[in-house]
């Protein structure tokens, strides 16, 4: 069996011999997790680097002590994926973060798209953003990832047409694009951007100043899917044809 992925923010991580784990992620090893002396764990700060060791000391209800037995740097991957998420309604949104980070995406954009039904405003959008960043955290620890991917501030369409101007690939889902995403030519390094529209579609407006933009349109298959797993499908053809999944 692995060894479970903690999260911490300690600079110890990076020289010292033995780290403290505490905090909620003290308390999630402690008492939800159960881990104890002698077991082997991995903490990582969630951008490339990370120690395995093993538990030498448990105290209390949330702390723990790893005694270091290997350290890495993992670099980040290249090419970056990027995908702009349009907001799906009710807890549809976590599941294409979960997805999304599970498979590797490495930016996640959460786009308000004229033809969402969600909406954040306020203290919604505040907490709904919190939802999808915790869900990415989860995610990439039960995924054993390194490096966590970035849930982004909400976006307007403005602000995601600047993102697809500035990427080495750019790209709009499109159930009636005619060339196949898994035919697209990609770059090997760089940022590979693509948007994921709303259940009611991406508006005319939009499709043309993502167009304007340089993002082209494309489609996944002959089935037409749901925002919620459309991005996750769509990632996984980039990142097996980039070559992140050789």
């Amino acid at each position: 069996m692995s060894a479970p992925v903690f999260l911490t923010g300690d600079p110890a991580l990076r020289t010292a011999r033995r780290v403290v784990l505490d905090g909620a992620e003290g308390r999630h090893a402690v008492t939800v997790r159960r881990i104890a002396v002698g077991e082997e764990v991995v903490l990582t700060d969630g951008q490339g680097l990370s120690v395995r060791g093993t538990v030498a000391v448990v105290e209390g209800k949330d702390t723990l002590y790893v005694d270091v037995a290997e350290r890495a740097e993992e670099p980040p991957p290249t090419p970056r994926i990027v995908v702009v998420q349009a907001l799906p309604k009710g807890d549809r949104g976590e599941l294409a973060v979960e997805t999304m980070t599970e498979v590797g995406v490495d930016v996640i954009v959460p786009w308000a798209a004229s033809r969402c039904i969600t909406q954040w405003k306020g203290g919604r959008g505040a907490k709904s953003l919190a939802k999808w960043r915790a869900t990415a955290r989860e995610a990439g620890k039960q995924a054993r990832r390194v490096h966590l991917p970035d849930v982004t501030e909400l976006m307007t369409t403005r602000q995601v047409t600047g993102l697809l101007g500035g990427a080495a690939f750019a790209g709009v889902l499109h159930e009636e694009a005619a060339e196949p995403l898994a035919t697209a030519e990609l770059p090997g390094d760089g940022d590979l951007v693509l948007v994921v529209g709303p259940e009611g579609g991406v508006s005319p407006e939009e499709i043309t100043a993502f167009t304007t933009a340089g993002a082209a349109p494309y489609r996944l298959g002959p089935t037409v899917l749901r925002t919620s797993t459309a991005g996750v499908s769509a990632a996984s053809v980039l990142l097996a044809r980039c070559g992140r999944w050789s």
